[in-house]
């Protein structure tokens, strides 16, 4: 009786337990029914990032184009390798994706990355005792170009993946760097402009990122019904350029040459279509390869960031302002020298030391560039306020607004006599280059004032659509056309005359309008200028051809390491002559001076080299260039560095890439050329230096192994 007693007792108390415990586990299924979390984790999000998963579709940043659609920067794939540790991880059929051999992975890898293979398995052994699931390699198994990939893809390593990334690519180099700027990773992992047109049209170039989602398995695999929705990524913008690729090359060429030779602290240079406003090409040195943006030693677009002390070439718009004003005689004559209006203002002196040239006309005064002619225009002829009327009318006061970023202006500086006085010859006031060119364009475009653009057309590139579009718009008409016609004239005497100093700015075929510069620079210690005749800027503004100006250009030397008896004019010219004769001749502008014989200097038109022969290419391209180089020693020709039908400057670089390449000969080369034969030959490229190659890491005749950089090193001579 008692134990039946005992046996009910622990049966009641057995069964209790287990209601009790049914009702617990009971309320907490309809707790966590009702609630949805367990342990403040939210198990439908908890489901959701389980089964459900998202990746974001970057969009490709838009492509920017010079005005004849040659592409200047764009995006070019890399990709990034990582390793999946989890041992849990597998394919569909069950085979293994994680990393199952650390050893022979490793050893494997680091051929190809160039990482040492200790390094590898010591990084894939410490991730899976630290329980990750996945590990990357560090900064060499980043930004690998598809060769890479497919050579690691091609070891068939289990665990072993990629991901796409992108870089911002420029193919031509030390090309229009100022203008493109340059684009770069931040920390969100975007890719955003920092200067140049990346940074103006960031917004246009950057696009919309997309996205894809779908249901996955617990393997990470995408179901058979796996509820996909996808959100294509809108793709940035391209952006067309009013430079001429071509132009801009015999900028590029010849700036490089007067940098090597001369050493100068600075060089500015811009070509304008004057009768539109167009920017045809624009440079400065120093300069710097966008593809290598941590070492860039100027930062700065001189040509519109940089405001300085313009010298003689400001004597156009004082002429111009006595002109337009009705005051203005070119035959009268004055005493040249030097000019004194009062005792209390330091006399004025013509550049050579004063001494002058006698009695001379005001024409003669422009042409033999004098300071006291310039000075008793304003001050006798004119009133000085009248004189900043028309200073201001040709916009030396504001920005030109140029569709470019950080642009700079100068100071017109007018309180004082002597102020007055020396701002009629181009000292003490400031302008930048930008500026004076957009107020040269009045001159060369019978008195209307272009305004300057260097952006020709925004397409978008998913559907070929013009979003935006500039045209030539007139901003001022600080002069007549009668004024802008007897200007033209007057330069054209700086150029043409005996007695001129712009006689090494004659050209072949084209007759040039112009007016040179030679402006002091101020002393960064103390008052006054730098003494000595490298411590000039030396500069000219020129048009041709002089009755139908297509080009004007202007140039700005600062402090070249002049040689005896070198004057500043000489690398000026150098750069005028050659960008504005071949830049002329390119664009098929008929010559207005004749010629005693068929130049060898004018454009040819590139023939159709590729599937012919070595030999009967060379032969074709004889009356286009000499300089021809053969890359390899195949027989026929299977890529060239021009296109068919287009215009090639005689002497220009060709390069024909034959049927058995090999690596040539780069002494000498350009860093430019360099690029264009790593384009061509589908290898990268490494340029270490300016100036041209000395260097090379891959022998002459080595055949072409897509896997290794062409590494070169480039010294001024």
């Amino acid at each position: 009786m008692k134990k039946n007693k005992r046996t009910n007792v622990v049966s009641k108390l057995v069964l209790l337990f287990f209601v009790l415990a049914f009702l617990v586990i009971t309320g907490r299924f309809l707790y966590i029914q009702v609630s949805g979390e367990v342990k403040d984790q939210n198990l439908k999000q908890l489901a959701k990032e389980t089964r459900e998963i998202s990746f974001e579709l970057e969009a490709e940043r838009g492509k920017i184009h010079d005005s004849n659609g040659m592409i200047l920067a764009y995006n070019r794939p890399t990709y990034r390798v990582f390793a999946i540790l989890d041992e849990n991880r597998k394919t569909r059929t069950n085979a293994p994706d994680h990393i199952v051999d650390s050893a022979d992975t490793a050893k494997k890898l680091s051929s190809v990355l160039d990482i040492d293979e200790k390094e590898i398995k010591k990084k894939i052994d410490e991730g899976k005792e630290k329980g990750r699931f996945q590990i990357e390699f560090g900064t060499k198994g980043r930004k690998l170009p598809q060769e890479k990939k497919e050579e690691i893809e091609d070891l068939q390593l289990p665990g072993i993946h990629f991901l796409e990334d992108s870089i911002r690519y420029y193919p031509n180099g030390m090309f229009a760097s100022h203008i493109l700027g340059f684009a770069r990773q931040n920390e969100e992992d975007e890719t955003v402009g920092v200067t140049g047109i990346e940074k103006e049209m960031n917004e246009s170039l950057s696009g919309k990122n997309g996205y894809i989602y779908y249901h996955r398995d617990s393997y990470g695999n995408k179901l058979l019904n796996p509820n996909e929705v996808v959100q294509k990524a809108e793709n940035g913008h391209d952006i067309y350029l009013t430079i001429d690729q071509k132009v801009q090359t015999l900028l590029e060429d010849v700036l490089s040459q007067v940098d090597e030779q001369y050493e100068p602290e600075k060089i500015m240079a811009v070509v304008m279509n004057p009768k539109t406003g167009e920017i045809v090409a624009m440079s400065n040195r120093p300069s710097f390869n966008p593809n290598d943006p941590g070492k860039v030693k100027n930062w700065y677009n001189d040509v519109i960031s940089s405001p300085f002390e313009q010298g003689s070439t400001m004597k156009i718009f004082t002429w111009a302002a006595a002109m337009e004003e009705g005051v203005y005689d070119g035959k009268e004559k004055f005493k040249s020298g030097k000019y004194i209006i009062n005792e209390k203002v330091r006399a004025i002196s013509d550049h050579n030391n004063g001494k002058g040239w006698g009695k001379i006309s005001y024409d003669t005064g422009f042409r033999r560039s004098s300071n006291v002619a310039s000075s008793k225009l304003i001050w006798e002829k004119m009133d000085p306020d009248d004189f900043l009327k028309y200073l201001k009318n040709f916009d030396f006061d504001k920005p030109t607004n140029i569709d470019l970023p950080s642009e700079g202006q100068g100071k017109i500086l007018f309180d004082w006599p002597a102020e007055k006085l020396t701002t009629s010859f181009g000292q003490g006031s400031t302008t930048t280059a930008m500026q004076l060119i957009k107020a040269a364009s009045a001159i060369a475009n019978e008195g209307n004032m272009m305004q300057p653009y260097i952006i020709k057309k925004v397409v978008d590139s998913n559907t070929g659509e013009v979003v935006e579009e500039n045209n030539p718009s007139v901003v001022g008409q600080p002069v007549s056309k009668e004024t802008a016609d007897k200007m033209m004239d007057l330069m054209a005497s700086v150029v043409n005359s005996k007695d001129g100093t712009g006689k090494n700015y004659r050209l072949k075929d084209y007759t040039v309008a112009g007016k040179t510069g030679t402006a002091q620079i101020p002393n960064p210690d103390g008052d006054g200028y730098l003494p000595g005749k490298s411590n000039n800027m030396y500069s000219f503004v020129g048009v041709a051809p002089k009755d139908d100006p297509q080009l004007l250009m202007y140039v700005a030397v600062k402090q070249p390491k002049l040689r005896g008896d070198e004057t500043g004019s000489e690398p000026v010219a150098f750069i005028f002559n050659n960008v504005i004769e071949n830049g002329l001749h390119y664009l098929n502008i008929e010559p207005d001076k004749e010629s005693d014989d068929d130049s060898n200097e004018h454009t040819r038109t590139m023939p159709q080299v590729i599937d012919k022969t070595v030999k009967q290419a060379k032969k074709d391209l004889e009356n286009i260039s000499e300089n021809i180089t053969v890359v390899g020693d195949g027989k026929n020709v299977l890529a060239v560095n021009i296109n068919e039908d287009e215009e090639v400057v005689y002497g220009q670089h060709i390069m024909l890439i034959t049927d058995k390449p090999t690596i040539p000969d780069l002494k000498g080369w350009s860093s430019r050329d360099v690029y264009q034969l790593g384009t061509l030959l589908e290898i990268d490229v490494k340029v270490k230096g300016n100036g041209f190659v000395t260097k090379q890491n891959i022998k002459k005749g080595s055949k072409i192994d897509k896997k290794v950089t062409l590494e070169v090193e480039l010294k001024k001579p």
